[in-house]
């Protein structure tokens, strides 16, 4: 059964069966803006979040970054630049997923951490849904969860364009996860990777 993440708990990756999980998918799923039109219609509007991965050393350094533009590095790849969000709903499947293989990172990397910053400056108080999941299997299949962490509308968001949503670290060579849920004002990946060190 998929945990339900509150901010700040920690999770092991050791499955039911005692073996770690080391091959899974960081997804991360949002919706289009629904407004009213001036005539009473329903109007959309897309919504580009992008789904990223710092990497850091023991130092705190940041090591590389996997985002809509460098798609890949050891260990990790990228599905690809969603520039829309979910328009009808959820629809099960996230927008961006980050395929993780834990046993191919570099030996130097400590810390991945997971961010997800607006392109197009959406406050994130007005975005209907938005959702990071732990899960085995790929982007367009959805096999077990591991556990889940929403990050729904809320007011306390308001002001905010980009969020640090949680971590992998490495805890006595066995790799854990932390859901962090901290919103940022940062308007650059950079530097919200920057802003993220404080969590580490």
């Amino acid at each position: 059964m998929a945990i339900s993440l509150v901010k700040g708990q920690k999770i092991s990756l050791v499955k039911d069966n005692g073996n770690q999980l080391t091959a899974f998918c960081v997804g991360a799923n949002w919706g289009m803006i629904t407004t009213k039109g001036f005539f009473g219609g329903i109007k959309k509007e897309a919504v580009d979040l992008d789904l990223s991965a710092g990497f850091y050393d023991g130092n705190k350094n940041v090591q590389g970054m996997v985002y809509f533009d460098e798609l890949s590095i050891a260990g990790v790849s990228h599905s690809g630049d969603d520039l829309t969000g979910d328009a009808d709903g959820d629809d099960g499947l996230d927008n961006e997923v980050l395929n993780i293989d834990l046993s191919r990172i570099s030996a130097e990397v400590d810390h991945i951490v997971f961010v997800l910053n607006s392109f197009q400056g959406h406050d994130f108080a007005t975005i209907p849904f938005a959702s990071i999941r732990l899960y085995e299997g790929a982007a367009t299949q959805v096999n077990a969860v591991v556990a889940t962490y929403n990050i729904a509308s809320d007011t306390k968001y308001s002001g905010y364009t980009s969020m640090i949503l949680g971590k992998l670290y490495r805890d006595n060579n066995e790799w854990k996860f932390t859901a962090i849920g901290e919103p940022t004002q940062d308007t650059e990946l950079k530097a919200t990777l920057q802003t993220a060190v404080q969590y580490l």
